[in-house]
């Protein structure tokens, strides 16, 4: 995969939420999204919180945003999303793929396994009525100019996104790390890799995506976007 290519990156608020009192007392956490244009047309990478669960209500105060409006806000109807892509399928993350009936959404087997097994997330917001799943074990070409990296770590079937822009490459990590100060190696309270429950490979995940020396790098947690 070479470093320039033709696909375009948008950014997308998806929300926002408390830290408990017994995490993070005080800081506000954001959930982001990324619309992607590239040739085989649009790919949308995460699709925040959903609605109305009491004690996700009661533990994080989550202020979701439609994923319409949040589209909308940048052009884009929901029906003309082609494909979805989750990082993973914690409640924060995948909370409103179930407004993508019919639409591929790519996820790593070992994801899907977890969710189905564990109280790993909020199940009626990814199982829905006309849910076509896709279910990868490990990296998937989605076109020439996008690829799906697998990053497990923060979860079994965590995985980021490599991009060719006009810009040169970008990585999408999701949560394989949480911020960008994080990335830069800085102390920060936003990081992921002391809660990893599986730190190794969390370590190892960072490394892969630092190997593919990308111009870019944005986050799943973060505003801020790290440059080389």
């Amino acid at each position: 995969m070479t470093d320039v290519g033709h696909a375009e990156i948008t950014a997308l608020e998806l929300g926002t939420f408390e830290f408990p009192g017994d995490e993070l007392p005080g800081l506000q956490g954001v959930v982001m999204g990324y619309l992607v244009r590239h040739r085989g047309g649009l790919l949308l990478f995460d699709t925040g919180f959903g609605f109305g669960n009491a004690e996700l209500d009661e533990r994080y105060h989550p202020q979701p945003r439609p994923i319409a409006d949040a589209l909308r806000s940048v052009g884009v109807e929901l029906a003309e999303i082609d494909a979805v892509a989750n990082c993973h399928l914690h409640a924060d993350h995948a909370g409103q793929n179930w407004m993508f009936p019919e639409v591929p959404i790519f996820v790593q087997a070992a994801e899907w396994r977890i969710a189905h097994t564990t109280d790993h997330t909020i199940l009626e917001w990814i199982d829905f009525d006309g849910s076509r799943y896709q279910e990868l074990a490990g990296d998937h070409a989605v076109s020439d100019d996008v690829k799906i990296v697998a990053t497990p770590g923060h979860t079994p079937g965590h995985q980021s996104l490599a991009v060719r822009t006009v810009a040169g490459l970008v990585v999408l990590a999701g949560q394989a790390c949480y911020t960008a100060a994080e990335w830069a190696g800085q102390s920060t309270p936003l990081e992921g890799r002391s809660a990893a429950p599986d730190i190794d490979a969390y370590d190892r995940s960072i490394r892969r995506l630092r190997d593919l020396g990308s111009a870019q790098v944005r986050f799943g947690h973060d505003r801020t976007t790290w440059t080389a």
